[in-house]
């Protein structure tokens, strides 16, 4: 949820054989990180772009039926960061099951402004039932 949910909507999901989603969020110039990520020349962090692209991952697979779990992240494999993303972008977040079953897995995922991509990453998860994480 605010300020940490990154994902401002999804506008697509396929949950057939090779599951995969598309989601949006808009980069806007009152991003409370814009304050101190390079004043004078702001780009969005990467690490929160990554971010945004594991939510979007664990939204699909909220989805595909792993409403009791949660997915945390566990690894990054091979993360490419392209292009800067700036206020004013509408950065799309795309991402694919590679790997998954009911303890984790691996999401492909890219970010693209423009049809640009900005970010890849393959994005490990572990899936953990809610009661284990405040017990």
């Amino acid at each position: 949820r605010y300020p940490f949910l990154l994902v401002d909507k999804i506008l697509e999901i396929d949950l057939g054989e090779k599951p995969w989603i598309i989601g949006q969020k808009n980069v806007t110039i009152n991003e409370a990180f814009f304050q101190g990520h390079f004043p004078d020349a702001p780009i969005m962090p990467g690490v929160l772009i990554l971010e945004a692209l594991a939510q979007a991952g664990g939204i699909l697979l909220y989805e595909k039926g792993f409403t009791d779990k949660i997915a945390l992240f566990l690894s990054i494999y091979n993360a490419k960061f392209r292009r800067p993303v700036k206020p004013g972008d509408i950065l799309m977040l795309h991402a694919e099951c590679g790997i998954f079953s009911s303890k984790g897995g691996r999401v492909k995922t890219k970010a693209t402004v423009n049809n640009k991509v900005a970010v890849e990453a393959e994005i490990g998860f572990a899936l953990v039932k809610k009661e284990s994480i405040n017990g």
